[in-house]
């Protein structure tokens, strides 16, 4: 067996080193495992090569990819052909180790396998091999195999070269114990480069995990927040594909790389986490006057005293001498239609709207200072003074007390994420998650950015935000919005300094906000759109 001389040692040490560095700087697993076998058989001059990995529930070692110089084969891998080849089992039936092939033999044993010719070792199996041969009319001679294990010896894969080559002569020669060392040793540095990888997957899956469990933390308090945590990061991606596709204009300066991909994903998701502080009796307020239960009801058992005291008073009237029967009911039936109306009129005035008039406001007010007689026999107004305040409301359902509590969820969002030890390719989420109530002109909150203190990818976040919360249907105060009429109110909004202009027209554009409607919206809101008429928008 002729082992190396000094100057072929150097340069193997040189290629160990390379590849050392080569494989830190490989973040595909795929593209990883690859690179391994490919190396090994360059570096001992092997004819072929195989890398197993241990099936997910590690009774078996599954090919991964198969190379072969003289038959011209490439399986598996990232360009391979499909591998059908059944796994090799690591225990039998009885869950004894499998020592009888050589790749699970190295497996169980952590322990390096050099055969110099396999037709003449009688310790293993190998009539899978002599098979292969029978079938490919191959001499398969020599083989080294060697694990691959992780810091704490759990397995990571098995590597098996076979029929190393003289480089002179290209005879087959037996694998010596310099090149078995050195696959060794680059079987470490695999291992090592692969336990990082799977390593930061796992951090990236738990860190995933966890932001996962906070949406369901927030579903869970209220099933209305549901849809749009998981859909404004998908509308956030579908945007910033959109602006990422463009060439020309305001925005064709603008590019992802996969890491960035990721950043505005995970933004996207925890965009409400401060959600989860947020009390669900104002995260879910239907009407004015609900709390624990909607107070409507108590002002309705209040009319209804006014009814029965109204009929109450008209009967001891027609108790009197002389009394006229006829304008005792004309006068109560006016009396009782005045109060049902006024009824009706609270009734519709605690479904919250896009805008309640003066007028109306005035009228609460006016019959609010009318005069009922409660259990305890009192007379006091018809309404208190917490229940104007909420039937007064003018936009939506919310107090402006209530709207601070709500929009004090932005403020803990930010509080969260900052908090956190963010790594440096995402160390951006604080940012692009805590911008999405922010306006171009400057008048968002919490911190009054403009347009020029925003990363692009906040202002994509807030026009999301806002789209999905136009046509969500879901929502116990509101009906979700047509499709043309969320997009006119997105293009006022353009024109105002709300959002961004330039994104909402590549949102116009690229009809972004038709591939998510027709993935999203009920079908019934999506109606017809003429992007001509839509305000700030030139087709």
């Amino acid at each position: 067996m002729q082992e190396l001389n000094p100057s072929q040692i150097a340069q193997r040490l040189h290629q160990l080193t390379e590849v050392s560095v080569a494989l830190g700087d490989t973040h595909d697993t795929a593209g990883l495992l690859e690179r391994i076998l490919r190396v090994a058989k360059h570096m001992t001059d092997a004819d072929g090569g195989t890398l197993y990995r241990p099936s997910d529930d590690r009774r078996s070692l599954c090919y991964h990819i198969s190379i072969n110089d003289t038959l011209g084969l490439y399986q598996g891998g990232l360009k391979g052909q499909p591998i059908d080849i059944a796994p090799i089992p690591l225990c039998d039936g009885d869950g004894n180790k499998n020592l009888a092939a050589v790749a699970a033999y190295a497996a169980n044993c952590n322990q390096s396998v050099n055969i110099e010719d396999v037709y003449q070792a009688e310790e293993f199996n190998f009539s899978g091999m002599r098979s292969f041969d029978a079938a490919f009319g191959y001499h398969s001679q020599s083989f080294l195999t060697v694990p691959m294990t992780d810091h704490e010896g759990e397995l990571l894969g098995v590597l098996q070269l076979i029929n190393a080559k003289d480089p002179q002569t290209g005879s087959i020669r037996a694998f010596s114990q310099t090149d078995q060392r050195f696959i060794e040793a680059l079987a470490t540095q695999a291992a090592v480069a692969l336990t990082n990888q799977l390593l930061i997957r796992q951090l990236e899956n738990l860190l995933e995990a966890l932001v996962n469990l906070i949406n369901i933390g927030i579903d869970e308090k209220s099933p209305y927040t549901g849809r749009h945590c998981q859909f404004v990061p998908e509308l956030t991606m579908m945007l910033a594909e959109a602006v990422h596709a463009t060439g020309e204009g305001p925005m064709a300066h603008f590019r992802m790389s996969d890491a960035d991909r990721k950043e505005i994903w995970l933004a996207g998701l925890l965009h409400d986490c401060g959600k989860i502080t947020t009390p669900v009796h104002i995260v879910d307020k239907a009407t004015k006057l609900e709390t624990i239960f909607d107070r409507i009801h108590l002002v309705d058992t209040r009319f209804e005293v006014l009814l029965r005291d109204a009929e109450i008073h008209a009967l001891r009237a027609k108790c009197a001498p002389g009394a006229d029967h006829a304008a005792i009911d004309e006068r109560l039936a006016f009396e009782q239609a005045r109060i049902k109306a006024d009824r009706d009129f609270l009734r519709r005035a605690n479904v919250g709207g896009e805008g309640m008039s003066l007028d109306d406001q005035a009228r609460v007010r006016r019959i609010a200072a009318g005069r009922w007689t409660g259990p305890d026999g009192r007379e006091q107004p018809l309404l208190g003074d917490d229940e104007v305040l909420n039937l007064t409301v003018r936009f939506g359902t919310l107090t402006e007390d209530e709207r601070k509590v709500i929009n004090n969820h932005i403020d803990v969002s930010i509080r969260m994420l900052e908090s956190l030890p963010w790594p440096k390719h995402l160390k951006n989420v604080p940012e692009y998650a805590g911008g999405h109530h922010e306006r171009m002109d400057g008048k968002g909150y919490p911190r009054g950015l403009t347009r020029d203190q925003m990363s692009v990818p906040a202002r994509i976040m807030a026009i999301a935000d806002i789209f999905e919360a136009l046509t969500a249907c879901d929502r116990p105060y509101k009906k979700g919005k047509q499709l043309s009429e969320s997009l006119h109110i997105l293009g006022r909004f353009a024109l105002n300094g709300h959002i961004d202009p330039d994104l909402f027209d590549i949102f116009v554009r690229n009809r972004v906000y038709l591939e998510f409607a027709h993935e999203h919206m009920d079908p019934r809101q999506i109606d017809a759109v003429d992007e001509s008429t839509i305000p700030g928008y030139r087709p």
